[in-house]
């Protein structure tokens, strides 16, 4: 009898933990995925929306953002990757961007994984990658991540209103 009510209160305490969890995720969560050749990279964030606001031109030279809403974004790769010079080994990360002053952005991969968005530690930063941003000629309400197929890997799109922020990846 005693181990059935511990076993019940334990179930009832997850439960109420798991509804606390999903009720802090407060924007719609999206996952972006490119597979190529038996490899792939994936990231996970959370979409929040623009509603009128300038989010990006917000954020202060040399601050991250958590890339998304609530939690932090996670990106996977079943592979060793390259940004160019910069190589990122297998493996699960955080993804966060870093505004460099209002022309110039830079991809931030961090070691944890899991935190809470506002949660950046960067001690454990991996590497900044630069950005090319362009304009857009339409504007994107939810902030959005995208993988185009290239011949020897991808381009990893960031989009938020009139922004595009975008950098090139191969598989190794």
């Amino acid at each position: 009898m005693k181990s059935a009510v511990i076993v019940s209160f334990s179930f009832l305490m997850a439960l109420l933990f798991a509804q606390t969890e999903l009720q802090a995720q407060r924007n719609p969560r999206a996952t972006a995925r490119l597979e190529k050749g038996g490899q792939f990279v994936m990231v996970e964030y959370g979409r929040p929306s623009l509603k009128g606001r300038d989010m990006l031109a917000q954020l202060q030279p040399g601050k991250v953002w958590r890339m998304g809403a609530d939690k932090s974004t996670t990106f996977t790769c079943s592979s060793n990757i390259s940004f160019g010079k910069i190589s990122v080994p297998q493996g699960s990360y955080s993804l966060w961007l870093r505004k460099v002053d209002d022309k110039n952005f830079q991809l931030v991969v961090n070691k944890t994984t899991g935190q809470w968005g506002t949660e950046h530690d960067m001690l454990a930063d991996f590497a900044s990658i630069p950005l090319t941003l362009t304009q857009n000629s339409e504007s994107v309400e939810p902030f959005t991540i995208n993988f185009k197929e290239t011949p020897k890997g991808g381009d990893m799109e960031l989009l938020w209103g009139t922004t595009i922020l975008k950098t090139s990846f191969q598989f190794k």
